[in-house]
């Protein structure tokens, strides 16, 4: 194959959008880690405390969608944060088929030392605060296309046809 058809090869590495993003992913929870592990939280346990913080209670139905999670999924990263004492789950009176995850005392105080996870992971990162604020909206823009798209093919649905603007993801 010439250079230039190397170039075009969709299945270079270096062409796809979806290996940075992957490799991005894994490289900020390498961050989080350790800084989390003194909260006594892995990453996804963060991220359901972020959601409560913001509201709680929740369904775990609200709390897959904010997330992008499948309540099998969700489920045991749930039962375990409830073990830790840090949530409580229960049937939602009003619909015996939902269940309701809120913060217990302990997830409340948990918090406080949480606020400065945000400030101690900057640093980590060599951007500016306008450059990460441009690629956070940048990266939510693009999880709001993949979450529109799930029916498409290859993204979850079973379409046929692909758009031309999920390319190489």
């Amino acid at each position: 194959m010439s250079r230039t058809g190397l170039d075009e090869d969709p299945l270079r590495l270096d062409r796809q959008v979806c290996f940075p993003l992957y490799a991005a992913s894994n490289l900020i929870g390498r961050l989080y880690r350790p800084v989390l592990a003194e909260l006594g939280l892995t990453y996804p346990q963060y991220l359901v405390m972020l959601v409560l913080w913001e509201a709680a209670p929740q369904t775990v139905g609200t709390l897959g969608d904010a997330l992008y999670l499948d309540s099998g999924t969700l489920t045991p990263l749930l039962k375990r944060m409830e073990q830790a004492g840090l949530v409580s789950r229960r049937r939602d009176p009003a619909d015996e088929r939902r269940v309701l995850v809120d913060l217990t005392d302990k997830g409340r105080t948990l918090r406080t030392p949480a606020e400065r996870v945000p400030d101690t992971l900057a640093t980590g990162y060599d951007l500016s605060a306008s450059n990460l604020a441009v690629l956070r909206d940048s990266v939510r823009a693009l999880v709001a296309t993949l979450n529109s798209h799930r029916g498409v093919a290859g993204l979850g649905g079973d379409s046929r046809e692909q758009p031309d603007h999920v390319e190489n993801l």
